[in-house]
């Protein structure tokens, strides 16, 4: 036989590893010197066990290497304790601060998070609650893009937070930034520093989202007796290239001192345009954004914005589901708002003369 054969030979007779058998509870309780229902109370914070016992479980579980089988828990309970996310784009800041803030929640009260990514497509949602239901997962935290998807979820059974906006009235529980209010106190921040031709970039008005802040933009002047420009209002699409496009035209085509973008995208495009005419922030044109993200207070001057606390956003989201699934709550739907935080930094500064 050829020496090439003999390999083979020895690759074929050698024994197979036999699978490795995972640590169970009663291994763990064994190891702990309790009992298994004792073991399962002390893993989860559901049942009662002392601080002393707890410790000495899951010092126990740590050395044998025990790790709790979810997918089995919620067979045996007929539950799941899996919570699922669906949001418009990982890539903005403001969707992971929010993601954030969920998973902080849910993990403190023992809840996995099932994390999707839409796009902002309405069949990639659509999809994505088919994977959901699928899951038989019992409640959901989204930012609709539809108002079809809350409520095909809720015909289900279920339960649904909407994030950051709303849809039409799918009778979901929601978790909104104070856009009018937060828009409003931007605005009259500009107009307290003398400028009355204010232009405002913005992509949407169908959600809440886009039309609390375009509302909040029309109050302040309303508050300050000064009358809206319409064509100073420009609209574009939720995209830095062509909110870019929207301000050269507004830049070019209409006399301002003052520009307002109603989220962190449109601020990357707007900024852009400003850099690319050379023109100087904030002396000869003030520049301030809806969404405060990291790069806002990178760039130089730092851009004057307002913060949603998208973080506790999250938080709020989850607290909310989580006691709507525990049945802590009234069956009417509650809106949460989140206060908004005007930060003032050095892209903001008095109309030129």
């Amino acid at each position: 036989m050829s020496p090439r054969g003999q390999q083979a030979a020895r690759a074929v007779s050698q024994p197979t590893q036999p699978p490795v058998r995972r640590p169970t509870v009663q291994d763990v309780a064994r190891e702990a010197g309790v009992s298994p229902s004792t073991v399962s109370r002390a893993l989860h914070t559901r049942g009662y066990a002392s601080p002393a016992v707890r410790a000495r479980v899951r010092a126990a579980a740590e050395r044998i290497g025990y790790v709790t089988d979810h997918n089995a828990r919620n067979l045996r309970s007929r539950t799941s304790t899996s919570i699922g996310v669906l949001i418009s784009d990982l890539r903005n800041p403001f969707y992971a601060d929010l993601a954030a803030g969920i998973e902080e929640e849910l993990r403190a009260a023992e809840y996995q998070m099932v994390l999707v990514n839409d796009n902002g497509d309405p069949a990639e949602e659509m999809q994505a609650v088919e994977t959901l239901l699928a899951m038989r997962v019992p409640g959901v935290i989204v930012t609709p893009v539809t108002a079809k998807c809350p409520q095909v979820l809720q015909n289900n059974g279920v339960h649904v937070v909407c994030a950051d906006r709303e849809l039409g009235r799918s009778g979901s529980d929601l978790v909104l930034s104070d856009n009018k209010s937060g828009a409003c106190e931007l605005t009259e921040h500009l107009i307290a520093l003398g400028h009355t031709r204010i232009g405002l970039l913005i992509d949407e008005t169908k959600w809440s989202t886009g039309a609390g802040r375009l509302a909040g933009f029309r109050a302040a002047h309303a508050d300050n007796d000064l009358v809206v420009d319409e064509n100073l209002i420009a609209f574009t699409s939720f995209d830095a290239e062509a909110a870019r496009r929207t301000t050269r035209k507004l830049l070019s085509g209409h006399e301002v001192t003052a520009i307002i973008s109603a989220n962190n995208v449109l601020a990357q495009g707007a900024l852009a345009e400003v850099q690319d005419r050379r023109l100087k922030i904030p002396r000869q044109l003030s520049l301030a954004a809806y969404d405060d993200v990291p790069w806002m207070s990178l760039v130089q001057p730092a851009l004057t914005t307002v913060d949603q606390g998208t973080v506790e956003m999250g938080r709020s989201c989850a607290r909310l589901l989580i006691a709507r699934i525990r049945g802590e709550l009234p069956s009417r739907r509650r809106l949460v708002k989140v206060p908004a935080r005007l930060i003032v930094r050095g892209s903001t500064g008095p109309a030129p003369r």
